[in-house]
């Protein structure tokens, strides 16, 4: 499966680059924004390196592309613009270019409380709803798609449990970005994941048995 990872230079997307440039079955295209990042995403193991701009025409991208994984995002702490051009408008043209392009599966990083702006600080409102305008985008297309929802991220190693469910009955605690990945990568293949939204946060149960019993 040729998999395009958008947001590759990101600290989640190293690790999928990495993850699916060990696989046999995934030929990773890493989209990055610089040449001078190109060094690092052939270290990280990338079949292909495209460059892009979330901001500009990046239709060239999706050339030949069976799934894409979506990573990119400015993050909670950023200014509104900035969150309106990458995590909401790049996000949505992204999901319009792999529909157009004839992608067949998009797997979603969006984040926990994408559905509930108005109950968390306000601060961070614009990003969760910039987060939700994305995951409504896609689930209205004609993609075969899943959109993972991840608790508040840390850079601790795997550990390759988790708990999840389509709405978690809490949000305590925190989850590793590269099991964030190790989901993300289990749901390319996966038919339980397909067309599903479902939270995810660190656990006790083996990521690949507890996205199956989504």
């Amino acid at each position: 499966m040729n998999v395009l990872v958008i947001g590759a230079n990101g600290q989640i997307g190293n690790h999928l680059v990495k993850m699916l440039g060990l696989s046999s079955e995934h030929h990773v295209h890493a989209m990055i924004r610089k040449e001078e990042q190109k060094a690092h995403m052939r270290e990280l193991g990338a079949d292909e390196i495209v460059l892009g701009d979330l901001e500009q025409d990046f239709s060239h991208a999706f050339k030949g592309i069976d799934a894409v994984i979506f990573t990119a995002g400015s993050g909670g702490h950023t200014g509104k613009e900035q969150t309106e051009a990458i995590d909401k408008k790049g996000a949505i043209q992204a999901v319009k270019e792999a529909e157009s392009a004839g992608v067949k599966r998009f797997i979603m990083i969006s984040t926990i409380m994408a559905d509930e702006a108005e109950n968390a600080p306000e601060n961070i409102q614009h990003y969760l709803s910039a987060k939700k305008a994305a995951d409504d985008a896609l689930r209205s297309t004609s993609l075969s798609y899943t959109i993972l929802r991840p608790g508040p991220l840390s850079n601790d190693s795997a550990t390759g449990m988790i708990k999840t469910a389509q709405k978690l009955d809490s949000y305590d605690g925190s989850i590793s970005r590269e099991d964030v990945a190790a989901a993300a990568v289990n749901s390319l293949v996966l038919e339980e994941t397909f067309n599903k939204t479902f939270e995810l946060i660190g656990g006790t149960i083996p990521i690949g048995e507890a996205i199956k019993n989504i």
